[in-house]
């Protein structure tokens, strides 16, 4: 990850303690985790938006089996 990081940005490791100070700073310690799980769950989320969208497209025309309707008798 670093390595992508400092390739990407030219940025070495003295500029990256910097980063991370200040948001150490700007968003306390005790909020980064929860930041870090709000993201997380939005990484996830979109992920699996993906992945229906794509199982909706190549899912065959005629298929009915998990397109959501419950058609069993009542």
């Amino acid at each position: 990850m670093t390595g992508l990081i400092t390739g990407l940005f030219n940025l070495g490791t003295g500029e990256i303690i910097i980063i991370v100070f200040a948001i150490i700073l700007l968003f306390g310690a005790k909020k980064i985790p929860e930041l870090m799980h709000g993201i997380g769950k939005g990484i996830n989320s979109f992920k699996k938006g993906m992945n229906d969208i794509s199982d909706e497209i190549n899912r065959p025309a005629g298929d009915k089996e998990n397109d959501g309707k419950d058609e069993s008798p009542k």
